[in-house]
């Protein structure tokens, strides 16, 4: 069973992802933690995510890991724990940049069907239901207030050590969404048999009580 979340930035999909995971007992599958990871890698080894021919040159030497440990998801990168480095705003300028590479989605793209197949998965990105699991039964598609995303962002940066302006946390999902849903390689689309919610005016808990009518409709 594989449930699909699929949204831009800022919209909640981690958290309700990781709280719909364990009412469900399944696994969360982040792969925007993947994304993540190959852009620490290329600022790691002094590169420009820009130069799409010397990142794609880098992907064979990566040997990325997702462990999952009780509600907590781990990802190493050739055996360095980064799972704390992956939040960043620059690693996350980065990985926004470096997703639009179809030579890193392609990389990428076995290596999250292999992670969902080791059970029952929770799966969250931007394509997870157009092009990593398209057949995934169950599919969502969150959407929220460009201001209210802004808020969200900014509140978790401001938590995790890394505030700056609001203005500016605004301006990057600016950016992010006109990459995110311009790219050539799986663009941000809602899958056609996608479940659309707004979360803008609506609590983790709400979003994930809808998801979960869902999901035990479609059992």
């Amino acid at each position: 069973m594989i449930v699909a979340i699929d949204g831009p930035a800022g919209v909640g999909k981690s958290t309700v992802a990781k709280q719909l995971a364990s009412r469900l007992g399944y696994l969360y599958l982040d792969t925007g933690a993947l994304y993540r990871a190959v852009a620490w890698a290329v600022l790691h080894n002094g590169y420009n995510p820009n130069d799409s021919d010397r990142v794609a040159g880098l992907l064979p030497t990566l040997n990325i890991q997702m462990q999952f440990k009780s509600d907590v998801v781990c990802v190493s990168v050739n055996g360095k724990d980064v799972t704390g480095a992956l939040r960043t705003p620059t690693v996350s300028s980065a990985a926004s940049v470096v997703s639009a590479i179809p030579a890193v989605r392609a990389w990428l793209l076995p290596v999250q069907r292999q992670i969902g197949q080791q059970g029952s998965v929770v799966a969250e990105g931007r394509d997870i239901g157009t092009k990593v699991f398209p057949t995934a039964p169950v599919k969502f598609f969150l959407e929220a207030d460009a201001a209210v995303r802004a808020e969200r962002r900014h509140r978790e940066l401001v938590a995790a050590g890394h505030g700056g302006a609001l203005e500016q946390t605004s301006a990057e999902l600016a950016g992010r969404d006109d990459r995110d849903r311009s790219r050539a390689a799986a663009p941000l689309v809602p899958a056609q048999d996608a479940h659309h919610i707004d979360t803008s005016t609506l609590s983790a808990e709400d979003v994930v009580n809808q998801m979960l009518a869902v999901v035990a409709a479609t059992l």
